[in-house]
């Protein structure tokens, strides 16, 4: 599976401005690649503002992205806010080439930023199936968390989206690695760059990890595209030779 990682920055607070910059890059990709991974809150930047930002999942980004993921037969994720049922979500979308979503709901809110305050939390685990890959998809701050990431489903691919900000750049580097080791799975992080109107600062570190914690794409920090092709026999074989996840511990996860 080749998958395109954009890194970016974010125009605060403008979802035209935003959808306009990555349909630029989404349309100077030249490879042929199966996913478009996206930051977190790409559309508007990790705001708590939702009530002026929010959209509905019949909304200008969705049919955008749905148009775009047909035009150039791929699937595109990330995460935007979107309101329903009166409740605010920080919504990971997963867009399939032929317009289908599926959708996973922040879990885990970010407390210091205020994030639990006005979002709701969501309470369900999304495992994709695509183009042959079981991929599970999470958002940002679910990094910390370890038993909701648990590989309990074999899925084969993790992947975070995040406004992840420098001064704790560190610790998204070892959680990217760690959650690798942990579920021997690839993992993907796709992280924002430069300033937002809080005048907080990210630095990127975009990365590719294979299920042994090795760097497929070390952690970028510049603007841009970056494609990575991930290798599921390997993955596959690795697990059969060393049966790490056959010793894994047996749990329910209440909500």
């Amino acid at each position: 599976m080749k998958i395109a990682l954009i890194q970016s920055s974010l125009i605060w607070e403008n979802p035209k401005a935003n959808r306009n910059h990555f349909e630029e890059k989404i349309n100077a990709i030249t490879a042929k690649v199966d996913l478009i991974v996206l930051p977190e809150m790409f559309s508007t930047g990790f705001t708590m503002n939702p009530k002026s930002l929010a959209e509905t999942m019949q909304g200008e980004t969705i049919s955008w992205l749905q148009s775009l993921a047909k035009d150039s037969n791929s699937a595109i994720t990330g995460s935007l806010i979107v309101k329903e049922n009166n409740n605010f979500y920080n919504r990971l979308v997963f867009v399939f080439p032929s317009g289908e979503i599926q959708f996973y709901n922040k879990r885990h809110l970010f407390t210091l930023a205020g994030e639990d305050k006005v979002y709701a939390s969501g309470q369900e685990k999304l495992i994709v199936e695509y183009v042959g890959w079981k991929i599970c998809p999470l958002v940002c701050y679910d990094l910390r968390f370890p038993v909701f990431a648990r590989n309990v489903e074999d899925y084969d691919l993790l992947l975070y989206v995040a406004n992840w900000p420098k001064p704790r750049i560190n610790a998204w580097d070892i959680l990217l690695k760690a959650r690798s080791v942990e579920n021997m799975c690839y993992t993907i992080g796709v992280n924002r760059i430069g300033f937002d109107d809080n005048n907080f600062e990210y630095v990127g570190h975009s990365q590719a990890v294979d299920f042994l914690g090795n760097y497929i794409l070390e952690p970028q920090k510049t603007e841009g595209v970056f494609i990575v092709e991930l290798n599921k026999e390997k993955l596959l074989e690795t697990r059969i030779k060393l049966g790490f996840l056959n010793d894994r511990d047996t749990f329910e996860l209440k909500t």
